[in-house]
């Protein structure tokens, strides 16, 4: 028996939430925007990369994060007294490394549910969702040095997930907006998560933690009273895009465009390069779509997407 688990994109920090928000997307065209990850048993362990981005990953199998994946589900079973079977993975790279869109917690989120899904199916074995988040953190913590869930988690569990001070509960999901379009441009280039985090300075004044404190505040409210022009009034990112933009390529001309035209809000998907732009009527999504094609894009291996909130995370989907 084959699984296959598809793990969507999503958007970091949301700008006014660094390292404690984050929001699943989908592409309204269908187009899969994230990693999908078959596992089916065979007589020793490895693992085929396939698709567009797979020349960007390491080389060598036991380099990727999805094989440390299956090392580390195997040993959260043998620590449940169950022994693990030997598997084939294969990662379908469907995302771009280093765009800000989670890619890394796509590949570590399809891998460990396509494992999870699959011993429940073949063995009636595997793991809770507590559990299965924990380890997703464990990795994330593994390829970036520090433990954050604003991708995991959204990516796992889908739509808006605020990351709250508690190990035993991780993330709560936060009511969104539904007739939102999110306009995710990637241009084509690679910005890595450590060297964005290397530009950001190692204090802020308490001005900047008062109104970080206040829009995050506000935007929660907000978000349960329903209020998505209060809501996206204050989603302006204190802590990292101003020390990041310069890092992105006509990011501030776009911002400055986009907003200009009517979109809510504007940021920085993560730590980049990847620009979102929020609108809540579909011509004026496409016509900022339109607009950052021919103006954001600097490769040919850059893309832009309509996308809508993914409220469905993780999910098994048909084998190929």
């Amino acid at each position: 028996m084959s699984v296959s688990v598809f793990a969507p994109a999503s958007i970091g920090n949301v700008s006014v939430g660094f390292d404690v928000l984050g929001l699943a997307v989908k592409p309204v065209d269908g187009t899969l925007l994230g990693d999908v990850v078959s596992v089916e048993q065979a007589s020793e362990d490895s693992l085929v990369v396939v698709g567009e981005f797979a020349n960007k990953l390491p080389g060598a199998p036991t380099d990727n994060i999805v094989w440390h994946c299956l090392q580390l589900f195997n040993k959260a079973l043998l620590n449940k007294n169950v022994e693990p079977v030997t598997v084939k993975l294969t990662l379908d790279k469907k995302m771009p490394v280093g765009s800000g869109l989670g890619s890394s917690a796509c590949s570590v989120v399809a891998a460990l549910e396509a494992l999870n899904v699959f011993y429940q199916q073949s063995f009636s074995q595997g793991f809770d969702e507590e559990a299965m988040l924990f380890m997703m953190g464990q990795m994330e913590a593994q390829i970036s040095g520090s433990l954050h869930y604003d991708n995991v988690a959204p990516c796992y569990l889908g739509g808006l997930q605020l990351m709250v001070p508690d190990a035993d509960i991780i993330t709560r999901t936060l009511p969104d907006f539904d007739d939102c379009y999110y306009v995710m441009a990637y241009p084509g280039i690679e910005v890595s998560t450590k060297a964005a985090r290397e530009v950001l300075p190692t204090n802020y004044s308490r001005s900047d933690l008062i109104q970080f404190g206040q829009n995050l505040a506000t935007f929660v409210d907000a978000c349960h009273r329903g209020d998505k022009q209060q809501a996206f009034s204050v989603v302006s990112d204190i802590v990292a895009e101003p020390y990041r933009k310069g890092l992105l390529p006509g990011y501030e001309q776009a911002h400055d465009y986009l907003l200009s035209q009517g979109s809510l809000a504007v940021g920085i998907s993560g730590s980049g390069p990847t620009l979102f732009c929020v609108c809540d009527q579909l011509e004026k999504a496409e016509a900022a779509a339109l607009w950052l094609k021919e103006n954001y894009l600097q490769t040919d291996l850059g893309f832009v997407h309509v996308c809508k909130v993914d409220q469905a995370g993780a999910e098994q989907v048909p084998a190929e």
